[in-house]
């Protein structure tokens, strides 16, 4: 009997029971994945503050203090841009590196993915733990590298906390994002390729994703601002300085907020179709 019949045989009051056996089976997986990043703490932590501490360092210490100017504003200005930009870039690139990369190990050499399959729960569920355990290692760096990157420059980071329910908003999306991105790269492609994800998608992603100067300022370049929506990390650096830097001109809440859900649900759905496709055949 296919999984649709046995699906529409199931009777109704049985519906209840598998729901709670598909979160119990989420939180069993995401215990023993966070078990095991728990176990390989010291290199999840390199990995996150590496990079935004070495970019913060350089550009918003040390240029500042031997008197290079970055940016097309003052130096406060750049500072206050690159916080929040910073962040997105450790929540989303921590996404990539917690399922991206560990899929690729498990699709090759290991086959450890054929255990998490067997699971007495539908394979998508094994998909959407993936994301989950993504999403939550995003939200833990993006709360590690704010304070570290505000605490670092050499002149003044204008942060504010302008509507906590959009910062919340933001963040659960962004790390949701983060998570359904690392899945469709993960189960796309090949594992003998994935390190040239890296040259091809993720340092792209970061140039051209609002990091380091905000959407606004690309109008000098009008073709370029609109080639740019198509990268999700604008989103997210957008609404982090719409939540987190008042100061600083952002595109409308409504449309970061609607092209992150949008950007998410797509990204989750070429995910899990990836992944069952790489599974299940």
């Amino acid at each position: 009997m296919s999984d649709t019949l046995r699906a529409a045989a199931t009777p109704v009051s049985q519906e209840p029971s598998a729901l709670r056996a598909q979160a119990q089976a989420i939180g069993g997986l995401l215990l023993r994945d966070l078990r095991y990043t728990r176990r390989e703490f010291f290199s999840f932590l390199t990995r996150t503050i590496m990079q935004p501490l070495l970019f913060v360092f350089v550009f918003a210490f040390l240029f500042p203090r031997i008197g290079q100017g970055v940016g097309g504003g003052g130096g406060e200005d750049f500072a206050t841009i690159l916080v929040p930009g910073l962040v997105a870039v450790a929540v989303i690139f921590q996404g990539i590196v917690a399922v991206a990369l560990p899929l690729s190990t498990e699709f090759g050499g290991t086959k450890e993915i054929e255990d998490r399959i067997m699971a007495p729960v539908p394979v998508a569920t094994v998909a959407v733990e993936k994301i989950l355990f993504g999403a939550i290692q995003s939200v833990f760096a993006g709360f590690l590298v704010l304070p570290m990157v505000a605490a670092i420059p050499a002149t003044p980071v204008a942060l504010e906390v302008t509507s906590l329910p959009l910062l919340v908003a933001v963040v659960l999306l962004s790390a949701l994002l983060s998570g359904s991105l690392g899945l469709a790269l993960g189960t796309y492609v090949s594992p003998r390729q994935i390190g040239l994800m890296f040259s091809v998608v993720v340092l792209p992603l970061t140039f051209l994703g609002a990091v380091y100067y905000p959407w606004a300022a690309l109008d000098a370049v009008p073709w370029l601002q609109w080639l740019v929506l198509l990268n999700p990390l604008v989103y997210v650096s957008e609404g982090l300085r719409a939540a987190i830097t008042p100061s600083i001109e952002t595109m409308s809440v409504v449309v970061v907020l609607a092209a992150l859900v949008v950007s998410t649900v797509l990204l989750a759905a070429a995910g899990i179709h990836g992944f069952l496709r790489r599974t299940v055949g």
